[in-house]
């Protein structure tokens, strides 16, 4: 699609938004009726959070990590919707894997909202700390520095003008370990951390976000391809389902399994992963000050 063609779609999606009548997403099957939210409080909820976290930390606005994907779009909106869009920043840092139309959709949702933005490119610092360490790399090693070289970024343009870092993770991610330990995690406040993926494509369609961004799939595009739902055991229209049953509920991995309609070894590797993910949820172990 041409730079024209792009542009011109977003102007469209910019005067339907502000119409407010954008077509709805509606998330299907078992977990859009399970998962099912009151969009409109929810946005309440946030949106005061947001307020509430910016005020009591006498920072002077946001700074916001945009991928092209959903997570990052609803919390932008969101805190475009909370601040207004002068207390916005919006930080696009694409590396020489991220997809040109995830690029373009970013650089779109800066438009229609009318936030200041940044571009960094990614791959020749991540390149320069490589060489300058000098040690061979893994291939989890690499991807794992790309998203702790983005953290640093966005904390480089928070200390420099005031900002919190608003993290983008949500509940599917953060129960599953699905992020970068001091990366992607690495952030002062996490609003959509309590909704699931599921959840967070619909705040996404009551949002006014384009489908195509809304029904996108996980890519942190750690590496060509790179897709978060090729390295679980299913799609999260069913994992969170099955987390739902487990956390939630409270079910054996057996009860969840049944209710989910997926098979057991579904639900023991989230399990897995939820155990052995439990140190990104924690802070770093250590002695208790000796009182003797």
């Amino acid at each position: 699609m041409s730079s024209v063609c792009v542009r011109g779609a977003w102007l469209s999606f910019r005067l339907q938004q502000q119409e407010l009548r954008l077509p709805s997403f509606t998330a299907g099957g078992m977990a859009g009726s399970l998962l099912a939210i009151d969009a409109k409080r929810e946005e309440r909820r946030i949106t005061a959070f947001i307020r509430r976290t910016v005020a009591n930390s006498g920072a002077a606005g946001l700074v916001v990590g945009l991928s092209g994907g959903v997570d990052s779009a609803v919390v932008g909106a969101l805190c475009v919707r909370a601040l207004g869009r002068n207390r916005v920043l919006a930080a696009l840092l694409p590396s020489r894997h991220t997809p040109p139309r995830d690029t373009e959709d970013a650089v779109g949702m800066t438009e229609a909202w009318s936030v200041r933005r940044v571009d960094v490119a990614i791959s020749p610092l991540v390149d320069s700390l490589v060489t300058a360490a000098g040690s061979e790399a893994s291939k989890l090693a690499l991807a794992n520095v790309q998203a702790r070289v983005r953290m640093t970024i966005l904390y480089y343009l928070a200390n420099s003008q005031n900002l919190l870092v608003a993290g983008t993770g949500d509940r599917s991610e953060e129960l599953l370990g699905f992020f970068t330990k001091y990366g992607d995690g690495g952030v002062d406040l996490l609003p959509i951390a309590h909704l699931y993926k599921t959840q967070v494509r619909l705040m996404g369609g009551h949002l006014g976000l384009p489908i195509a961004v809304v029904k996108k799939p996980a890519s942190p595009q750690l590496w060509l391809g790179h897709t978060v739902e090729e390295e679980l055991p299913a799609g999260y229209e069913k994992l969170d389902i099955v987390m739902h049953h487990l956390f939630d509920d409270g079910d054996s991995a057996f009860e969840a399994s049944k209710k989910a309609g997926v098979s057991r070894s579904v639900a023991d590797r989230v399990l897995e992963m939820h155990s052995r993910s439990a140190h990104k949820r924690a802070l770093p172990p250590s002695l208790r000050p000796s009182t003797g």
